[in-house]
């Protein structure tokens, strides 16, 4: 059960593709701290096939990213072969991901994302599409199910591997849970046993203890780590320390935190420069870095109202004077 593009571990760590949040700056930052393979944001086929630029400028991607994915999502074959062939022959990433996952009411309305999971007919020419248009190798991403009713993971799993899926991730919760409840992830270990090609495990990983669980409880070959990333890039260190029978670093405090996130701010600035728009988009990000510190709800209200990086940079210095020992709950 190999994986079909090089990975440094034996159980590599994955970023999600997560739309405004898994953009080069931060997938970069995210390989520093450990994180096997990246995976673009989900990008549109069809946006892709009509050139609209904001589609194809979440296509682009730095060499230090790779391995990396551009997960692609749309509901006719036809056009995710074009889309896929498209992002081979310009952009040649290391694999192309199918987003069968997403349950936003945007994407699910035109039967993407997760909306495919209802026909499992669809879901298998898509697969097969897309193969039969990319050298590249081919993975999918699916939720349990559209519902309760059509809820059965590993009967979508051996239905992806028949069509050509050669790695597998599962976030096992419906699309109509969207991320309400628990993940289910007995159904990860279930998809383990059943299927020839490997699982990695998504959902519900806040810490990289949670990581650590997940790998025990399912036996997946990879764990896809999603929203526990967000203003913590260090889940993936701290991740690799458990798996390795190491001691993990501790969360850091809070200088060191400003740190990178100022680090990660300067990677947003290279690629978009230091504009209103730059500063308003990074607001959440410096909402996430300040998450557990002593007044922190009165530092996330003066961040959300920098209109430039060098205003958040300035806030984040004068958080720190004068010197505190400033500890993360």
């Amino acid at each position: 059960m190999a994986f079909p593009y090089p990975v440094e571990h034996n159980v590599p760590l994955f970023l999600a593709p997560m739309a405004g949040v898994s953009e080069p700056p931060f997938r970069r930052l995210c390989r520093s701290f450990g994180a096997d393979v990246v995976v673009s944001e989900f990008l549109s086929c069809e946006g892709l096939r009509r050139g609209i630029r904001s589609v194809h400028d979440g296509a682009f991607f730095t060499a230090q990213e790779r391995p990396i994915g551009i997960q692609l999502y749309g509901s006719n074959p036809e056009s995710m072969a074009e889309a896929a062939a498209l992002v081979t022959d310009y952009y040649q990433p290391d694999f192309i991901d199918i987003n069968f996952g997403c349950p936003v009411k945007k994407v699910v309305r035109r039967n993407g994302g997760s909306g495919c999971l209802k026909d499992l007919g669809l879901v298998a020419a898509i697969i097969q599409a897309v193969r039969d248009a990319t050298t590249l190798s081919v993975t999918v991403k699916i939720r349990s199910g559209w519902d309760d009713n059509l809820r059965d993971p590993v009967r979508i799993g051996l239905a992806c591997q028949e069509a050509g899926a050669e790695v597998l991730t599962l976030h096992p919760r419906t699309r109509s849970q969207m991320y309400r409840g628990e993940a289910r992830w007995e159904e990860i270990a279930a998809l383990v046993d059943a299927l020839d090609i490997p699982v990695v495990g998504n959902g519900d990983i806040k810490t990289a203890e949670d990581a650590v669980r997940m790998h025990e409880k399912t036996g997946c070959a990879g764990l896809m780590i999603a929203r526990g990333s967000f203003g913590n890039p260090w889940i993936f260190q701290q991740t690799r320390d458990l798996l390795a029978g190491r001691t993990p670093k501790p969360t850091p405090g809070a200088a060191e935190r400003f740190a990178v996130a100022l680090h990660h701010a300067k990677l947003v600035v290279e690629t978009q420069g230091d504009s209103r728009r730059t500063a308003l988009e990074f607001r959440k990000h410096l909402g996430w870095y300040t998450r557990g510190l002593p007044e922190s709800a009165e530092l996330r209200s003066r961040l959300y109202r920098v209109e430039s990086m060098l205003e958040a940079d300035e806030i984040l210095r004068d958080y720190l004077k004068p010197t505190r020992d400033v500890v993360c709950r």
